[in-house]
């Protein structure tokens, strides 16, 4: 029998279910990232019971994994306190004529338009380990940013 005339079941066209990605590198995070962190676990963890049926229960314990396993890897770090800026930092800089101010974060924490930058994150990598009134380079540009305050 040809196999264009065979029944396939339903599950063979189902997109596969894959686990949440880790992201590279470090689990960096501060105290406020560390309370997220037992937050969004106890909100899943109390959910769970309540999931609609299999398929969202599959979905909530999925997330837990990914929450636990960030936990569980999650080293606090404290902001630097010397003027230089790293993790943790607050930094008003000026970038293409406008002045903003972010502070540098986890990975999980990171909420760009609350000013919470990613540490990884390709600005926040430009401007570690600068001090105020340093201009420093950035997406090919020489002096494209001015550190104005470190804090």
């Amino acid at each position: 029998m040809s196999v264009a005339f065979r029944r396939e079941s339903d599950d063979e066209h189902l997109e596969p279910r894959f686990e949440l990605p880790i992201p590279a590198g470090p689990n960096l995070v501060t105290a406020r990232g560390r309370a997220l962190i037992d937050e969004r676990i106890a909100l899943l963890e109390a959910s769970l019971p309540d999931a609609a049926d299999e398929e969202a229960a599959k979905r909530v314990q999925r997330d837990l994994r990914y929450w636990k396993t960030r936990r569980a890897t999650a080293m606090e770090t404290a902001a630097r306190t010397d003027g230089i800026v790293g993790f943790g930092s607050r930094v008003t800089f000026r970038l293409g004529g406008t002045e903003r101010t972010a502070t540098l974060v986890g990975d999980d924490e990171a909420d760009p338009a609350a000013g919470l930058l990613s540490f990884s994150a390709p600005l926040p990598r430009a401007l570690m380990g600068a001090e105020a009134g340093e201009t420093i380079a950035f997406n090919g540009r020489e002096e494209a940013i001015e550190v104005i305050a470190v804090g």
